[in-house]
C-alpha cells in the first residue's frame, strides 16, 4: 500500500513561503482555506504542475521536472493509450456492476491471467487500494472466524478506521488494535519466519485466532526490503497451519515495479489466498482491487452483501485493460528490470564516493538508498535525507523518503524511465550530497 513519510522530514511547514512565486503562494493560501492542515505538501518550497507527460511533470512556466517518485502513472503521465481508452468508453457508457458489460469480464479475465494464485481465482473490483485491504480483512475474517493480524512494523495499508489499526507508520497517535501483532521488518540478521512464527503463538497465547499475515511485497513503508528473493515462501504455511490466510498487498510492488516479475510476491515463489491491488492499476484513473481463491470469495458472499457503486465500472475497466495493453506491448517489466539494474549500479558508484550513503536495496524500479553516518549499523540520516529530498527538488529531479526513521531515499519512477534518466537521476543525486557534503565542512 502507498504510505504517507512516517514524518514529513520533507514536508511544507511554511518557513519559506517567502521564496515562493507570488501565484504559489497565492495557491497555498486558497488550498489551506479551502481543504485545512490535514493536507500536506511536499518539499520546503512546494512545486506546483499543470501537465505531465512520461517521466516529467511541467510547472506554470514550463520547466520539466524529472519524476523519480511516482507510481501511480506507472506507463507514463498521460500515456495517449491509456487517455484515449478512457476518453472513449467515458463517451459511450460508464454504469455499475450489476449490469453485464463485456470490458468488466474482459478486464478480469486478462488480470486474473497474470496471478499465480493456488487455483483459479476470481476477481473482485473497488476504487482505491485502502478498500480492497478492507475488503480483503472482511473476507479474511469471515473465512477463518478470527480478528488477529500480522504486519511489519513500519506497515501502511490504508485509510479505513480497520486499516488505519494495522498501520504502524501512521504513528503513536494511531493506536494498533489489541489483536494485530507486529514483526520487524526483513533486514539483514532479522530471521522473518521465526518473527512470523512468534506472532502467530503471542496471538494464540492471548486468545486471539489469527485471521491473516499482511504484508507488502517489497516492504515499502519498512524502507525497501525485497530480497533475498525467496525469503517470505515459507511464511503460508505458518499462516494456514494456525488458520489463518496469507494476503499479499501488491498495491506498490504489483504491475512489473520489480522488474523479473508481474506481482511483487511471484518473485517469492509463493501463492497467496488473496492478492490485493491499486494505485498503478489505473494510470491515475482510480482503480483497484482484489484476486481471491473462488471459495473465499463465494462463501463471502453467500453471507454478506458487498456492492461498490464505481468499482468495476466501464471506465476503469477500460484504464485497466489499457494499462495491461501497454506494460506488453512496450516491455516494461522489462524495461523496470534492464533500468533498475542499471540505476543500482550507478547508484553503488556513487556509494563509493559518498559514505553517507550505508545500502542500497532494490528490485527493478523500486529502490531505497539508506543513508547513515558511520555505515548500515550507524545513525539514521534523517535530516540530511530530508535536506537533500529538498535539494534535488530545487534542481528539478523529485523522490520522497521511506522507512521508520525517514532516512532512506525511496525512488520509484513510471516504468518508462529509461538509463539516460537514471543518469541523470544519479548526477543530481552526486550534486546534493556534495552539497551537502560542502555545508557540514563549513
Amino acid at each position: 500500500m502507498t504510505e504517507p513519510a512516517p514524518v514529513m522530514v520533507n514536508g511544507f511547514d511554511g518557513s519559506r513561503a517567502g521564496d515562493l512565486p507570488p501565484a504559489t503562494r497565492e495557491l497555498i493560501r486558497r488550498r489551506d482555506r479551502a481543504l485545512g492542515s490535514a493536507y500536506r505538501l511536499f518539499y520546503d518550497r512546494p512545486v506546483s504542475f499543470v501537465r505531465g507527460s512520461g517521466v516529467h511533470l511541467y510547472d506554470a512556466e514550463g520547466n520539466a521536472y524529472l519524476d523519480a517518485y511516482n507510481n501511480v502513472p506507472c506507463v507514463g503521465h498521460s500515456h495517449p493509450h491509456v487517455t484515449e481508452a478512457v476518453a472513449r468508453q467515458l463517451a459511450t457508457l460508464n454504469t455499475h456492476t450489476r449490469y453485464l458489460t463485456d470490458g468488466l469480464i474482459g478486464y478480469a479475465e486478462r488480470l486474473l491471467a497474470t496471478h499465480d494464485l493456488a487455483s483459479p481465482a476470481n476477481a473482485m473490483f473497488t476504487c482505491t487500494g485502502s478498500e480492497a485491504n478492507d475488503l480483503a480483512l472482511r473476507i479474511a475474517r469471515h473465512h477463518t472466524g478470527g480478528t488477529g493480524v500480522i504486519v511489519t512494523a513500519n506497515a501502511y495499508h490504508g485509510v479505513t478506521a480497520a486499516l488505519a489499526e494495522l498501520s504502524p507508520s501512521l504513528g503513536p497517535n494511531v493506536p494498533l488494535g489489541p489483536h494485530v501483532r507486529v514483526v520487524p521488518a526483513p533486514t539483514p540478521g532479522v530471521n522473518f519466519t521465526a518473527a512470523v512464527a512468534w506472532a502467530v503463538s503471542d496471538l494464540e497465547r492471548h486468545g486471539v485466532r489469527l485471521a491473516g499475515f499482511l504484508a507488502d511485497s517489497v516492504f515499502s513503508s519498512d524502507g525497501v526490503f525485497p530480497d533475498p528473493a525467496g525469503f517470505l515462501a515459507p511464511i503460508p504455511e505458518i499462516v494456514h497451519a494456525a488458520g489463518g490466510l496469507y494476503i499479499a498487498d501488491e498495491v506498490q510492488a504489483g504491475f512489473a515495479r520489480t522488474g523479473s516479475r508481474m506481482w511483487g510476491y511471484q518473485r517469492h515463489g509463493l501463492s497467496p489466498d488473496i492478492v490485493t491491488m491499486g494505485k498503478p492499476m489505473g494510470n491515475g484513473h482510480p482503480v483497484a482491487g482484489m484476486a481471491a481463491r473462488p471459495e473465499l470469495l463465494a462463501e463471502f458472499g453467500r453471507r454478506s452483501r458487498y456492492f461498490n457503486t464505481f468499482g468495476g465500472n466501464p471506465v476503469s475497466a477500460a484504464a485497466g485493460i489499457a494499462v495491461l495493453h501497454v506494460i506488453e506491448s512496450e516491455g516494461l517489466m522489462q524495461n523496470a528490470q534492464r533500468t533498475g539494474a542499471y540505476l543500482v549500479k550507478l547508484l553503488g558508484q556513487l556509494q563509493a564516493r559518498h559514505p553517507l550513503i550505508a545500502e542500497i536495496r532494490g528490485a527493478g524500479l523500486f529502490v531505497g538508498v539508506e543513508l547513515r553516518h558511520g555505515g548500515p549499523t550507524g545513525t539514521p540520516a534523517t535530516a540530511e535525507t530530508a535536506r537533500i529530498v529538498n535539494l534535488l527538488r530545487e534542481r528539478r529531479v523529485l523522490i520522497s523518503s521511506a522507512g521508520p526513521h525517514g532516512n532512506v531515499l525511496k525512488i520509484r519512477p513510471p516504468l518508462v524511465f529509461g538509463t539516460e534518466h537514471a543518469d541523470l537521476l544519479v548526477e543530481t543525486l552526486d550534486q546534493a550530497l556534495a552539497e551537502l557534503n560542502l555545508v557540514s565542512m563549513e
